[in-house]
């Protein structure tokens, strides 16, 4: 349930907070007055497009914040999903700050993406924005209708016809390129086994070319590292008579000989005596490595023959010995292939054809689901009409198979209706009027309230093209589906108005300069007189007012009829 909403800094909106309730929220107000505001804040919040003109003059930022209770184990799942706690309470938080040319989404105060939040809304809110009814006159949305109806049942089905589909499409693709005459392949063949038995005969080791560069620089620069060893033998010690091991021992000797007359010397002897063990050691460490350090001209050759060959391949096949084994294990599958090519191409079409017997059965299960939810929706339609109204009306989903397969299976949806005795039924798209429309989306969203498990409904304007009994029709169907939902409608019609739990509303105002827009709940005589306005009266006349109550009156014996 959305518990409250606070925009700052958009469009005419200076700042303003309101919190909803359960049931039936109902805002009115003059036309003009910012009404479709409301609607645009919260799908900002969402995710919606941010347009720089939606920031109120002279302000930098914009602000819009939804506060959610909301404690549905889908919603916590997609949560974690999310790597997001859940709050204990079941509080949800989902504020935007906007500004030109970027904004910052959080959700409970975590920075998250535009794309996440609309994830999200998808499991919290539905919104119904203004002439949105007209959607249904594409039969292409007749099918994501009936398939939000099928719910769980079908999800799985649908994810492997997707995946079949796809599966079939690579095939097709496979078979579509290995389109080679019996010249081409001879020569394709040709250079494919020169290749593989080049990368083969090499018996390439991985990591053996790292090794190798590193035997080479040290055999190639090998004169250069004795002659600097031996030098440094030379000034270390070694046969040099006034090298640094000399010089140490003798000075050793001296401070040996001063000693044993102060304990302080004693200890720098023992300082002087650690680093001739040291040197001493480095000494016969120069010394083995000299002996050992010595040059073989065919090693070298070796060596030197061996990176040529690894670096050719490299620089022919890819540029690492593992992309250069890669690259032969591909040209020897490819001249398996081309050894025996038909049968490797019956192979193919084989597994195509296997593939598309898999989808075609899918798809009959897929099928199957929709046709069976396609006669209860299309009997829960039927009766929700009635209830809005048509009262003599009859409306089938028809699923119809074709033969070109999609992603979505080979199911064709389309939305009939006859509103008129003895008529036949009749695409949707050809009979419904504007008002007509309205009550079939409506019809529709009460029937998917049930279903898909979403708190909040907002529906701007769906009384469009109605009025009279209908209108009361109408009120009386929003009121049933708030029973169970939260339902946010911004109307018009004083007999929508009348069945309001909440009644918001909607005023815009100028002082000096500036022109606001501002939303306040209203109760009592104030919602009386609104409902006046509505109802056409310049001025709260007490007719007026009695109207208006009658009215209230006759909702408020509605909602005592349902308990």
């Amino acid at each position: 349930m959305l518990q409250s909403l606070h925009v700052k800094n958009l469009a005419l909106m200076e700042e303003t907070e309101v919190e909803f309730g359960p049931g039936l929220n109902i805002l009115t107000g003059e036309t003009g007055a910012g009404k479709s505001l409301l609607i645009g804040s919260v799908n900002l919040a969402l995710g919606g497009k941010f347009e720089k003109e939606m920031l109120r003059k002279g302000a930098e930022s914009a602000l819009v914040e939804l506060i959610f209770t909301e404690d549905s184990p889908r919603v916590r799942e997609r949560l974690l999903q999310m790597e997001l706690e859940p709050q204990e309470d079941g509080t949800l938080i989902i504020s935007r700050k906007m500004q030109p040319g970027k904004s910052t989404c959080r959700i409970n105060g975590e920075t998250v993406t535009a794309r996440q939040i609309k994830e999200l809304a998808e499991l919290l809110i539905d919104i119904h924005g203004q002439h949105e009814h007209q959607s249904l006159l594409h039969k292409k949305n007749h099918l994501e209708i009936l398939d939000g109806y099928c719910g769980e049942e079908l999800l799985q089905e649908a994810k492997e016809v997707e995946w079949l589909y796809r599966q079939c499409r690579e095939l097709r693709r496979e078979l579509e390129a290995e389109t080679l005459d019996e010249a081409a392949r001879a020569k394709e063949q040709a250079l494919a086994e020169f290749e593989w038995q080049e990368i083969q005969q090499a018996k390439l080791v991985l990591g053996e070319d790292e090794e190798l560069e590193q035997r080479y620089r040290f055999m190639a620069n090998s004169r250069r590292i004795l002659e600097g060893l031996t030098e440094c033998y030379h000034y270390t010690g070694g046969d040099f008579e006034n090298g640094a091991g000399g010089a140490l021992s003798r000075a050793l000797r001296a401070l040996r000989g001063v000693s044993a007359y102060d304990g302080k010397l004693g200890t720098m002897e023992g300082q002087l005596a650690e680093i001739d063990s040291l040197l001493a050691d480095l000494n016969r460490d120069l010394s083995e490595y000299m002996e050992n350090c010595e040059f073989d001209g065919q090693d070298f050759a070796r060596v030197e023959e061996r990176l040529n060959t690894l670096n050719h391949l490299k620089g022919k096949y890819g540029g690492t010995l593992q992309a250069v084994i890669r690259y032969g294990e591909e040209r020897r599958n490819l001249l398996e292939k081309l050894t025996d090519y038909d049968a490797y191409m019956e192979d193919r079409r084989a597994r195509l054809g296997e593939a598309e017997e898999e989808l075609r059965s899918a798809c009959g299960r897929l099928s199957a689901i929709r046709s069976k939810n396609a006669r209860l929706l299309g009997s829960q339609l039927k009766e929700a009409l009635r209830q809005l109204n048509f009262l003599t009306v009859e409306f089938e989903v028809a699923v119809r198979p074709e033969q070109d397969v999609t992603p979505r299976g080979s199911d064709d949806v389309e939305f009939l209706i006859s509103t008129n005795p003895g008529e036949s039924l009749k695409p949707l798209s050809q009979v419904a009027s504007g008002g007509e429309l309205s009550r079939v989306m409506l019809a529709i969203k009460t029937v998917l309230a049930g279903r898909d498990q979403i708190g909040t409904l907002i529906f701007d304007e769906i009384d469009a093209g109605i009025s009279g009994r209908t209108a009361w029709k109408v009120s009386e169907q929003l009121d049933v589906v708030a029973a169970n939902t939260q339902v946010l409608c911004i109307t018009h019609l004083p007999q929508i108005a009348a069945m309001a739990d909440r009644h918001f509303v909607i005023e815009k105002s100028s002082t000096g300069e500036n022109t606001i827009t501002d939303i306040r709940p209203v109760e009592g005589e104030e919602s009386l007189g609104e409902l006046a306005r509505l109802l056409g009266s310049d001025a709260l006349t007490e007719a007026a007012l009695s109207n208006a109550r009658e009215m209230r009156a006759q909702a408020m014996e509605h909602k005592k009829s349902k308990e």
